[in-house]
C-alpha cells in the first residue's frame, strides 16, 4: 500500500477508535477532558499530537484503582477473552486484555509477519518463549495459522530443547537473543553440532536488544549456520509488532494496526528518518484496551522508503537505548519499582537494596543485592531463599539475592542509584 493510501487507512481507524474510547473507556474520556481535546479535534494524522500522552505507570495506577482491568478497558469484561500479563512495581500484575476480535487481529499479524520471515506451512516451528502469561506466548498461534507444525516447547531446560530438536527435527525457532547465543554453545559443549545435528534454519528473536546488534546476530548465525531476524514486541499492546522481513533491512511495523510516532526527547516533537527519539505507540484496531499514545521508553530511528521485499510500513532501525531504568532480563521488563515493595516490605531486611546486571554465557544474569537489619540472625542463605521466592512471585523470574549486613550497600544523599549495569554495550 503506498503510504498516502496507508495514511487515510490509518485516519479512518483512527477516528474510529478514539470514539470508541472517548464514549466507552471511563480513564480516556476523563484524559481528554482534562487536556481540553476531543475526538472531533482530531482531523488529521498530525492532529494526533494534541492528544495526552500515557506511561506505564498510569495503566498500573489503573488498574490499582479498579481491579482488575481498570478504567481504560473499552468494552465489557464478557467481551475480554484472554490477557496477558506483566509485573507489577506494587506486586500486581498489570494486565493486557483482548477481545475475540482483538486476539484474531493479533494472530492474524503473526502469521503475516511470520510469512515475511520466510516462514511457510511446510516448516516445523518450535516455540521456545515463556508460555506462562507472557505476551510472546500465544504467538504460537500464528505459525499454526500460518500452517506450519507447532512445537509448543516454552521455556524448558535448555537440555531437554535440545532433544526436541534433535528429535523432531524444527526448522524454526524464537526466543530470546542471548539464550539462541547460550543454547547453540551448549550443544557444543554437549558434543551436538547444532548447525549440522539440528534442522533449524531460521531464528527469530526478541526480547532484549541483541537482535540488531551486528556483531551478536553474525556470532548467533555462525553458532547455528541460520538466519537471525529481529522482533519487536511489548506486553501493553501485541507480541510482536514489528520484525524484519528476508531482506533483513530493519523491521517492518504493523502500521495497519498502530501508528507510530517516534518523538524528539527534549521537545516532544516528530524527529525525521535516520534520526533518534522516543517511540510513542497509538492502536487503531484494539477496542478491548486502545493504547492512545502509549510512550514506550524506547529510543528507536526508523526509514520510510520502500524496502526491496515490496513492503511499505515503515522499518525501525532497532532500539538503541531506554529512556528509564528499566531492564529487559530474560524477555522480562524489571524496574527498581517492582522490587522495592519486596525489599521494604520484608521487616528483616533494612530497605536497602540494589539491582547488578553481569553478563555470563551471554546470558543476562540479575542478583538483587539486600541488607538484613541488626537484629536479624542466623543463616543468611534461609533469608536468601525467602526473599527470592517473594521477587519470583513478583517479576515472573528468579534472581539471585545476595544478603549483606546492615549498612554495607551505599546511601545516596539525593537520588537512590539502583542499578548496577557491568554488561558493556547493551544497546549498541
Amino acid at each position: 500500500m503506498k503510504r498516502d493510501e496507508l495514511e487515510k487507512f490509518q485516519f479512518k481507524h483512527l477516528k474510529s477508535i478514539l470514539d470508541h474510547a472517548y464514549n466507552n473507556s471511563e480513564f480516556y474520556r476523563n484524559s481528554f477532558r482534562e487536556a481540553g481535546v476531543s475526538p472531533s479535534d482530531v482531523n488529521s494524522l498530525q492532529d494526533l499530537s494534541k492528544l495526552p500522552t500515557i506511561v506505564k505507570d498510569n495503566i498500573r495506577k489503573d488498574q490499582e484503582s479498579k481491579p482488575p482491568l481498570g478504567k481504560m478497558t473499552a468494552v465489557p469484561e464478557e467481551e475480554v477473552v484472554y490477557i496477558s500479563v506483566s509485573s507489577g512495581s506494587t506486586g500486581m500484575p498489570t494486565a493486557s486484555p483482548f477481545t475475540a476480535q482483538d486476539f484474531e487481529d493479533w494472530m492474524d499479524y503473526e502469521a503475516r509477519l511470520f510469512y515475511s520471515s520466510g516462514m511457510r506451512s511446510t516448516d516445523r516451528y518450535c516455540h521456545a518463549l515463556n508460555m506462562s502469561l507472557f505476551v510472546g506466548g500465544p504467538c504460537v498461534l500464528g505459525a499454526q495459522k500460518l500452517g506450519a507444525l507447532c512445537i509448543h516447547a516454552g521455556t524448558i531446560p535448555s537440555e531437554r530443547l535440545l532433544r526436541i530438536m534433535l528429535q523432531f527435527q524444527p526448522t524454526v525457532t524464537w526466543t530470546t537473543p542471548s539464550y539462541a547465543w547460550y543454547l547453540g554453545e551448549t550443544a557444543e559443549k554437549q558434543g551436538i553440532d547444532v548447525a549440522h545435528d539440528t534442522a533449524i534454519n531460521k531464528i527469530f528473536v526478541a526480547g532484549e536488544p541483541g537482535g540488531s546488534i551486528e556483531a551478536t546476530k553474525k556470532r548467533i548465525e555462525q553458532l547455528w549456520d541460520a538466519d537471525v531476524y529481529d522482533y519487536y514486541g511489548l506486553s501493553d499492546i501485541f507480541g510482536a509488532c514489528a520484525g524484519e522481513c528476508e531482506e533483513k533491512a530493519g523491521l517492518h511495523f504493523s502500521e495497519d494496526h498502530m501508528i507510530v510516532e517516534v518523538l524528539d526527547l527534549k521537545t516532544g516533537e516528530q524527529v525525521g528518518e535516520n534520526e533518534e527519539g522516543e517511540m510513542v505507540l497509538t492502536t487503531i484496531k484494539k477496542r478491548a484496551r486502545p493504547m492512545i499514545r502509549f510512550r514506550t521508553g524506547d529510543i528507536v530511528s526508523y526509514e520510510l522508503d520502500k524496502c526491496a521485499c515490496g513492503r511499505t510500513h515503515m522499518r525501525l532501525k532497532g532500539v538503541c537505548g531506554r529512556t528509564d531504568d528499566m531492564l529487559i532480563i530474560k524477555g522480562v521488563n524489571v524496574l527498581p519499582s517492582s522490587v522495592e515493595p519486596v525489599v521494604r516490605g520484608n521487616k528483616k531486611l533494612s530497605g536497602e537494596y540494589r539491582l547488578v546486571v553481569d553478563r555470563v554465557d551471554h546470558l543476562d544474569v540479575l542478583t538483587i543485592e539486600i541488607e538484613r537489619t541488626c537484629d536479624c540472625k542466623g543463616d543468611p542463605k534461609i533469608l536468601e531463599r525467602e526473599v527470592q521466592r517473594d521477587l519470583r512471585a513478583v517479576l515472573g523470574i528468579t534472581p539471585k539475592v545476595t544478603v549483606y549486613e546492615d549498612g554495607t550497600l551505599p546511601r545516596e544523599t539525593h537520588k537512590a542509584k539502583r542499578i548496577k549495569d557491568n554488561r558493556k554495550n547493551v544497546w549498541k
